[in-house]
């Protein structure tokens, strides 16, 4: 089982050099005392100042949910419902501006990203609950709004997870999973129990920007009082749910990020249960590697992307 070409080995050492400058920027020692609140705003703070928001974003609210949207000049192809990633509890959406633009002019999409809620203020199950009511507007409207029916979705880190989790609830809860003809899921958090990945047990030593300390941090604002059996529940956890009639997915990971196993475990199980999943595993590849801009398995991720948008768009 080869989850990676050969062509790859001979990018690694570059891969993990921007991993370790990048750990450094992210990783930054906090104070042991400071409250959960005060954590969380240092925390957005450091993620804020990464931001470089486009002038040319649309802030709209959709069915009272804030959102962030690109619109391109023709009609679209298209409509892709994005959500940012950040432990759910920090980030929003400006924070994709130069992806979701991407997308919009490669592929001739609209794209909606959703300023969910965030914890500790708002714990679960408040983002998935904006995720779906973002999603069933879509449902409704996205043809009258945008010109086309065709809808799809995806995230990075817990953007995946919210892209996941708001699939489900919309078969479960909608009835309509079949209007989503793709999810584009990057490096998600799929099992809230922490996987062994996420507990650190990883087949790469490479500098990652997560940690498992980290890890339990988010997982504690986002589910406070829960036990980690409690946490996969089904309706938490994508990778415990019966993952029955789910669209094309592709699923993307590095071998060095904490969150490696909740990748594998989901695309394994997306495909036992008959969907169709393209798995791109990148070795040495570390929790956000896809900002590292002048490494060549970033570059390698995207152009994986952007061939799957053009696949999935291209069928009938």
């Amino acid at each position: 089982m080869q989850l990676w070409p050969d062509e790859y080995e001979d990018l690694r050492p570059e891969m993990r050099t921007a991993s370790s400058a990048a750990a450094e920027v992210m990783n930054r020692p906090q104070d042991p005392d400071l409250s959960v609140e005060a954590r969380v705003a240092q925390q957005r703070a450091i993620m804020s100042a990464l931001a470089e928001p486009r002038d040319d974003a649309i802030e709209q609210e959709i069915a009272g949910v804030p959102c962030r949207l690109f619109v391109p000049d023709g009609p679209p192809r298209g409509v892709y419902l994005h959500f940012h990633g950040g432990g759910m509890i920090l980030g929003d959406p400006a924070m994709n501006d130069a992806g979701n633009h991407d997308l919009m002019t490669r592929h001739q999409l609209a794209v909606v990203s959703v300023d969910y809620r965030l914890a500790p203020e708002h714990p679960h199950p408040a983002g998935p609950e904006d995720g779906e009511t973002v999603a069933a507007w879509l449902i409704e409207h996205a043809r009258s709004e945008f010109g086309t029916s065709r809808l799809l979705t995806g995230g990075e880190s817990a953007g995946g997870y919210m892209a996941a989790i708001t699939l489900l609830r919309v078969r479960d809860h909608l009835g309509a999973v079949e209007r989503f003809v793709g999810a584009n899921l990057v490096f998600g958090v799929f099992d809230w129990g922490r996987s062994p990945s996420q507990r650190g047990i990883r087949p790469s030593t490479g500098a990652d920007m997560l940690s498992p300390e980290g890890i339990v941090f988010f997982t504690e604002c986002y589910l406070p009082g829960r036990s980690d059996d409690e946490r996969r529940d089904p309706t938490v956890s994508p990778a415990f749910a019966d993952l029955s009639d789910m669209p094309p997915a592709l699923m993307t990971v590095g071998t060095a990020d904490h969150l490696l196993d909740d990748t594998m475990v989901l695309a394994a199980r997306w495909a036992a249960y008959e969907n169709e999943v393209d798995l791109h595993v990148l070795p040495d590849a570390p929790h956000g590697f896809y900002m590292f801009e002048d490494a060549e398995l970033s570059r390698r991720h995207h152009r994986r992307v952007h061939d799957w948008f053009t696949a999935v768009l291209a069928r009938p």
